[in-house]
């Protein structure tokens, strides 16, 4: 185990020195001391992108359409409500609904998609709304981040996840996310959230020729809040995937995912979950994270489009996910987006 706390500089020392399978025997030790009952979680839910239509247009993205082009659309109601009976259908317990910064959806159009959720399925959980949306619906609608979380918990959000992060560093933010929704921007948003007891989970992209000091600096500032709320539940990082966004660039390959990983789990000591990222991984890395800091292999994933429409199309079931676990050494344990076990 590590001593003592990482700092940005021991935690680019430690990657630049220590091997994968070094790494991988620190982080996995320390996943073992926060989680000794060897349970590996999953929870079954839906990605639900009840839009593609956004006028940011970050080169990374090969989801999104801006607002005149071609091919750009609103699920109506009753196709969302389809897509969450099914999700019920087989067990699952919760919606990540996000979309595009779509100029034409305002405040109210998320009370209502909320409020006829809610009322629809009250044993639903909503895990909706990037730091980016939250930003963008406060712009048009001239509202403070409070006041636009206050409005939407009334509506039904029960918990925020942690996309838009992508890199957390002032310069490189600029150059990779056109939002304008900037650093400070989505730390305040999580913090408010966390304050009116909204939880969230908190991300990271690699691939974006990034240093390991930039990513570092990007999960210093994650424990930092941590350490003030207490309000994130887990960490997700994942890859940037370069097919068909106009970035281009190069995908970070396996053993720099696990490697990176192991360190995320080592540095991020107060984040008690981390997610194992197989939906662009494949199942056989995503289940090898288990080695390297991850307790809980995320979501079984219904539905995914925005990795999706980046080229990457990895896919599970409940069976397969609890096998992979099992087939670990784990113990394959339903939890709820709070983390709680359902079995």
């Amino acid at each position: 185990m590590i001593a003592s706390r990482l700092s940005v500089e021991d935690g680019a020392d430690l990657y630049a020195r220590a091997s994968l399978p070094e790494l991988g025997e620190l982080a996995f030790a320390q996943r073992r001391e926060m989680h000794p009952d060897g349970v590996v979680t999953y929870v079954i839910d839906r990605n639900i992108n009840y839009t593609n239509v956004c006028v940011t247009g970050c080169t990374f993205c090969a989801f999104f359409r801006f607002p005149h082009e071609t091919g750009g659309y609103v699920l109506p109601e009753a196709t969302i409500h389809q897509k969450i009976r099914e999700t019920l259908d087989i067990g699952g317990t919760g919606i990540l609904i996000q979309g595009g910064l779509n100029p034409k959806l305002g405040l109210q159009y998320y009370v209502d998609l909320f409020s006829g959720i809610r009322e629809a399925f009250p044993a639903i959980h909503i895990h909706g709304l990037s730091a980016e949306e939250i930003f963008f619906i406060a712009k048009i609608s001239k509202k403070s981040f409070e006041e636009i979380l206050r409005t939407l918990q009334s509506a039904g959000l029960r918990t925020l996840p942690g996309g838009g992060a992508e890199i957390l560093v002032e310069d490189l933010r600029k150059e990779v996310n056109r939002s304008q929704c900037g650093v400070e921007d989505w730390f305040e948003i999580h913090r408010t959230a966390h304050r009116l007891g909204i939880r969230s989970t908190c991300t990271q992209v690699i691939g974006f020729e990034e240093s390991v000091e930039d990513r570092l600096a990007h999960l210093e500032r994650l424990r930092a809040l941590q350490e003030e709320t207490g309000g994130f539940t887990a960490f997700i990082t994942w890859t940037y995937q370069p097919t068909g966004t106009r970035r281009g660039g190069r995908s970070v390959g396996a053993t720099e995912y696990l490697k990176h990983l192991a360190l995320c789990r080592i540095f991020l000591d107060n984040v008690p979950h981390i997610q194992s990222s197989w939906p662009t991984q494949g199942e056989k890395i995503g289940q090898l994270a288990l080695f390297f800091g991850a307790d809980d292999m995320g979501s079984v994933m219904i539905e995914e489009n925005v990795v999706a429409a980046a080229g990457t199309i990895h896919t599970t079931t409940e069976k397969r996910l609890r096998e992979l676990i099992a087939e670990a050494g784990f113990i394959p344990k339903k939890r709820t987006h709070l983390y709680e076990h359902i079995e």
